[in-house]
């Protein structure tokens, strides 16, 4: 994957960037990580494996995904997490609660900081617990 995508920011530049800019990137990250684990373990048809994927995309199941991981995060990951949950974010969820889509939202900036700063064995790791 790395040689499919570079990525040109310093660690220093990526913490600049908004926690919102983070989690737009780690919505795709996962959604991808989703795809690609359904299309490797399942024969499912394109229909199917949309249908399975958006059980767990879905802000509810992001949120509950947080809750189980938090207590592996580190300190940094922690503040990542906060820093992201907390940005004022205008854009109201359609099939979730405001709380559930703030904790799917940090989630996600968690996964798009940490690919942004290129620590894929991280998110492997806390992808599978």
């Amino acid at each position: 994957m790395e040689d499919l995508f570079e990525i040109n920011r310093t660690e220093e530049e990526v913490n600049l960037l908004s926690p919102l800019t983070w989690a737009y990137v780690g919505d795709c990250v996962y959604e991808l990580y989703i795809r690609t684990k359904l299309v490797n373990e399942t024969k499912m048809k394109p229909h199917q494996l949309h249908i399975e994927a958006i059980k767990y995309v879905k802000a509810k199941s992001q949120a509950e995904l947080l809750q189980r991981i938090e207590d592996n995060l580190t300190d940094a990951e922690k503040d990542i997490v906060r820093r992201t949950r907390n940005t004022q974010n205008h854009h109201l969820p359609k099939n979730s609660n405001v709380q559930e889509y703030m904790y799917a939202t940090a989630f996600e900036g968690l996964i798009g900081y940490l690919y942004l700063t290129k620590q894929n064995e991280r998110i492997k790791y806390l992808l599978n617990l």
